[in-house]
């Protein structure tokens, strides 16, 4: 790909200013228009050192307004970002609707280092394509405009601006160590380059390869780049083109042959709680010990005993190391971004237990039942959220999810219980009874939900509800089981580690 590129072609001054006077007003214009349109645009800058991604970026923003876009400069993880999934500080980052992100270097920069120092290959190599191909078609396909640019220059014309900025002192801090290391093994890095961006130049986020050599060429080639893409996707959407999903049936109906007989004596179950709690703290500490974040979902029917279960669940253990986190629909912000923005926000650091009353799983069952969401979103959502689980569990998070299960008649009886006593009114709302009366509808999103998205390493558990203390001890129960298939004993030689 770089090989092809012709780095010898030049733009005369008249000629820039010529289709720089124009693309300014376009670019202001189609501003506007995405922002009315609320396309949010995101724009990736990577390439050599000294090859003008400032320049560029400077000159391209001078045509729009900076209460629409935001610059992030992508150097070396924090300490609280290495504490959670790689992928979480660039969730953080996306733009919302109608805005636009320009990355100064962004997800490829480490991954190119660590390509041409051969520090990474093999199943790595390609679990790290792999997410990063994933997270640019999930933010496309909820129609984000991306554009990545690779600035390519030769090793001469490297070389050449190097001495340039060696020579004034303001400037000569650019060139450190770092870049005079690239500069010696720029073959590798190209090489590197190369097939970094034949793996992950997609149909949705192709990389667009700028000859730099000529900084009035180099600025022109992206205003045009983004001009283009944005009035793509402002015809896309005007046209409706996009693609709608084949939604196979289910190969499975789980909730058929759940057992709701079950119990636990009250007697049994007061014995054993307090030793399930016990158990289950040793378990938190050993979690924090080992850098292993859980992350533990609770999805049911309403009235399927999900705060009292929640409760038992957390009653032991250190408050400092876990967080309740409960979801309604989505507000203010959230409601700007890809679905998936609030949840990977609130991912816990590594050690730490994150419990969500409510979850991802909205898209897939009110989203989907009440309307919220279209078709094609929540249909195409089952891949997103197996998607979103992988790259949990390969960060290594311990995934449990409860379905909390209650049988119609059951659910009526807690209905009227908390209708018909004082302190329990405030549990019962108008929003329970008209959910109740889509029952049905409910019960197929669930039965495809837990089809579609029980998976080997984030497998959902069925909690048979009517009785509340079997239910309590089992999901408990579940949770520790969890723990312990993917955390080690703690070896003599294992150090607890320092507090962040």
């Amino acid at each position: 790909m770089l090989n092809d590129v012709d780095l010898k072609v030049k733009l005369d001054k008249p000629a820039y200013k010529k289709a720089m006077d124009a693309l300014d007003l376009r670019l202001a214009e189609l501003q506007r228009k995405a922002r009315e349109a609320g396309i949010p645009v995101l724009v990736v800058f990577e390439g050599w050192d000294a090859a003008g991604k400032g320049v560029v970026l400077g000159r391209l923003l001078e045509a729009l307004d900076p209460r629409g876009y935001k610059v992030h400069h992508v150097a070396s993880p924090t300490e609280d970002e290495r504490l959670h999934p790689a992928p979480w500080r660039f969730w953080n980052r996306i733009p919302a609707r109608g805005l636009m992100a320009f990355f100064n270097r962004s997800w490829y920069h480490q991954l190119l280092d660590d390509l041409a120092r051969k520090k990474i290959h093999g199943m790595a190599l390609t679990a790290a394509y792999e997410r990063i191909r994933i997270f640019e078609r999930q933010l496309a396909d909820d129609g984000m405009v991306i554009l990545k640019f690779f600035l390519h220059i030769s090793k001469k014309e490297q070389a050449k601006r190097f001495e340039k900025l060696e020579k004034d002192k303001v400037f000569s801090w650019r060139v450190g160590k770092a870049e005079r290391r690239h500069h010696k093994h720029f073959d590798e890095y190209c090489k590197a380059a190369d097939a970094m961006l034949g793996e992950t130049s997609l149909q949705e986020s192709p990389w667009i390869v700028v000859p730099a050599t000529d900084e009035r060429l180099s600025i022109v080639k992206v205003a045009e780049a983004l001009a283009e893409a944005i009035e793509k996707e402002l015809a896309q959407r005007a046209e409706c083109t996009r693609e709608s999903i084949e939604f196979a049936p289910r190969q499975t109906n789980p909730l058929d042959a759940v057992d709701m007989s079950v119990a636990l004596p009250r007697e049994e179950y007061q014995e054993r709680l307090p030793k399930l709690q016990a158990e289950l703290r040793r378990l938190q500490h050993l979690c924090y010990v080992y850098r292993r974040p859980v992350i533990i979902v609770y999805e049911g029917w309403d009235a399927s005993g999900k705060g009292g279960n929640i409760k038992r669940l957390l009653r032991k253990l250190d408050p400092r190391g876990f967080e309740v986190i409960p979801f309604a629909a989505p507000q203010g912000e959230e409601k700007t971004h890809h679905y998936l923005w609030r949840f990977w926000r609130a991912l816990p650091k590594a050690g730490h237990f994150a419990l969500f009353d409510r979850s991802w799983y909205g898209r897939v069952l009110v989203e989907r039942v009440e309307g919220f969401a279209k078709p094609n979103e929540w249909q195409r959502a089952y891949s997103e959220i197996n998607e979103f689980e992988q790259q949990l569990a390969e960060a290594g998070a311990v995934i449990v999810k409860f379905w909390m299960h209650v049988t119609k008649d059951e659910q009526l009886r807690r209905f009227e219980d908390r209708q018909n006593t004082p302190h329990k009114e405030w549990k019962i709302t108008d929003e329970d009874w008209r959910n109740r009366e889509k029952w049905d509808q409910y019960w197929e999103a669930v039965s495809d939900m837990l089809d579609r998205t029980s998976t080997a390493h984030a497998p959902w558990t069925i909690i048979e509800g009517n009785d509340k203390c079997y239910a309590r001890v089992k999901a408990i129960e579940t949770v520790i089981d969890a723990i312990k298939k993917q955390v080690p004993p703690l070896g003599k030689k294992k150090k607890v580690a320092e507090d962040e």
